[in-house]
């Protein structure tokens, strides 16, 4: 599989494509709405330049984060806009590797980034994920999914300007409804699909508290 975020000059077309991006707005503050009141750290799966983390910490000022990401350019960029806060640690790591054991956390978030995962990886990293909530904490997967149909894709594409024969062949999109189940039977509670938009999605599950 070609992943294309090896490549500095994919990252920096993505980041300048994201601020067009005018739907996942919605999608951000309503991840945002589920975090825990009490949120104190979290981790970020894939955090890029830091778009996500960056509104949770705004929301939760007092909070700390890890944040990880494969692509040493996309976290050039967190660096430059987060490099001297305190409150956040980044991390360059494959999401392909096992999560490092660095729980418990309130929350584990991602925008955007698992679906470069294989299927099975996805799997494994929301049960790993799970494995490092608190009890009470929530997993949202502001995620990029598949569409029912080759048409259905055609149309989001060109919603967001992108022309066909550039479709990131990093991409390795799943149905929602497939992941939705996988994290009830991983364990999850109040697992639903929070919004969505065309192939945006934003999956969460909740861990029992004790």
């Amino acid at each position: 599989m070609t992943n294309e975020w090896t490549k500095p000059e994919h990252s920096l077309a993505y980041l300048q494509r994201a601020k067009r991006q005018t739907q996942r707005q919605m999608g951000d503050e309503t991840l945002l709405a589920e975090l825990p009141v009490d949120c104190r750290r979290f981790l970020d799966l894939g955090c890029g330049a830091g778009h996500l983390f960056g509104l949770v910490l705004e929301r939760f000022p007092n909070a700390t984060c890890v944040a990880i990401d494969f692509s040493p350019t996309m976290l050039d960029q967190a660096r430059e806009r987060f490099g001297d806060d305190q409150r956040v640690e980044l991390i360059e790591r494959s999401l392909d590797e096992p999560l490092p054991e660095i729980g418990p956390f309130d929350a584990i978030i991602s925008s955007f980034a698992i679906h470069h995962c294989s299927d099975e990886r996805k799997r494994a990293l929301y049960a790993e994920a799970f494995a490092q909530l608190r009890p009470g904490g929530v997993f949202c997967n502001l995620e990029h999914v598949a569409s029912p149909t080759k048409t259905m894709h055609e149309k989001f594409l060109a919603e967001l300007h992108i022309p066909l024969e550039e479709d990131d062949p990093s991409n390795q999109l799943l149905d929602p409804g497939t992941q939705l189940q996988w994290l009830g039977e991983i364990g999850y509670q109040e697992v639903d699909c929070y919004w969505k938009w065309r192939e945006m999605a934003l999956l969460i599950g909740k861990r029992p508290a004790a």
